[in-house]
């Protein structure tokens, strides 16, 4: 079976929870995470499911439509889009945001999960969307380019190490739209 976007799903609860696992010599907050998922996977899914609605965002978050890339029946990774925005997702967010577990990094996926994730983004009505990574960030820097995305200038990022490289990718009118069209997994 080849990869494919799949919204958030308790389908894939051990692999997301090995994902954490991977993180924790890099974030100090792995093992909490992980041991809250545990206890309430389910209820971590359904927030995850409810960020797309706009009548439930946080204050301060912008609405967002978060998918998982799978593979082999393993969670790869998550891409999220913004479905509008505010000063921060305009300055330096951007509309699309994306994260690879460790493991499963330097093997293509991440030119995969942005290119998949694009053809949602135009059906929820983008016709543009903005993508940033940290200056050096080497590896996003060439998923995005490979994505399509032209930079357009590099930003100071209140309370970041580097700058924020700043890209647009014009999504493309949608032509008629069939199954064939996103593959046969979607």
């Amino acid at each position: 079976m080849a990869a494919f976007l799949t919204r958030p799903s308790v389908d894939y609860r051990d692999s997301y929870l090995q994902s954490i696992r991977e993180t924790q010599g890099t974030r100090p907050s792995a093992a909490w995470e992980q041991a809250a998922l545990s206890a309430d996977f389910a209820g971590f899914v359904r927030d995850l499911l409810e960020r797309g609605d706009p009548a439930r965002a946080l204050p301060g978050r912008m609405p967002e439509t978060i998918y998982w890339l799978i593979d082999g029946g393993e969670y790869i990774g998550r891409v999220s889009i913004r479905h509008t925005v505010n000063d921060w997702v305009r300055t330096i967010g951007g509309h699309i945001g994306y994260e690879i577990r460790p493991s499963q990094r330097r093997r293509g996926y991440g030119t995969l999960i942005l290119r998949l994730a694009l053809p949602y983004a135009r059906e929820m009505g983008l016709t543009r969307v903005l993508i940033t990574c940290d200056e050096d960030n080497i590896g996003s820097k060439k998923i995005i380019e490979a994505n399509g995305g032209r930079f357009e200038y590099a930003v100071a990022a209140p309370g970041h190490r580097s700058r924020k490289l700043r890209y647009w990718i014009d999504l493309a009118p949608p032509a008629a739209t069939s199954a064939a069209a996103y593959g046969e997994d979607y």
